[in-house]
């Protein structure tokens, strides 16, 4: 059996985020209840306090760093 991939926006991960830091809510109680596993979420929280600013990219919106490595790579 497959499972599909949730995706999920960029201001809904932060908005789980917040609930977290702000509000105080236990990772793994929001994360059931926004019915996400709770380590996606910690991991989330994780990419948000290291580098805000560049945090949830999207599809296809790489880092700088990482799009120069695919573009030598391909070179």
């Amino acid at each position: 059996m497959t499972t599909k991939k949730k995706s999920c926006s960029k201001q809904f991960k932060i908005d789980a985020v917040k609930l977290v830091m702000a509000q105080g809510y236990k990772a793994s109680g929001a994360a059931r209840n926004l019915g996400i596993h709770p380590n996606v979420l910690r991991h989330w929280r994780n990419q948000l306090k290291t580098d805000s600013d560049r945090a949830f990219p999207g599809k296809s919106h790489m880092a700088p760093e990482i799009e120069e490595l695919h573009r030598l790579r391909k070179e």
